[in-house]
């Protein structure tokens, strides 16, 4: 199903991910260094920390266009509240 994004959730799903995708780097080149061990976990809980961030930007997105459209459309509501549990299943296994 095809919704446009919320520019400003984009603009800020965006920042997250390139900012993700630094830290990713940051932490491949401090593990090929042999970083203290500390470090490179403090590094890591941090990428999980903005992970989390941005999981809630997407999540926030799909109920602002996806599942708001799909309660207001006749027949879909039992797919939206589907969709909603399985993501809640994935994020607290």
């Amino acid at each position: 199903m095809q919704h446009q994004l919320d520019q400003k959730l984009k603009a800020k799903t965006l920042h997250r991910a390139k900012i993700l995708k630094g830290q990713m780097e940051g932490l491949i080149k401090a593990i090929d260094k042999e970083d203290y061990c500390p470090l490179l976990l403090r590094q890591s809980l941090s990428i999980q920390r903005s992970l989390k961030s941005l999981d809630q930007l997407l999540l926030e997105n799909h109920i602002r266009t996806h599942v708001k459209h799909q309660m207001q459309t006749s027949g879909q509501n039992d797919k939206a509240v589907k969709e909603l549990i399985e993501i809640y299943h994935l994020a607290n296994r």
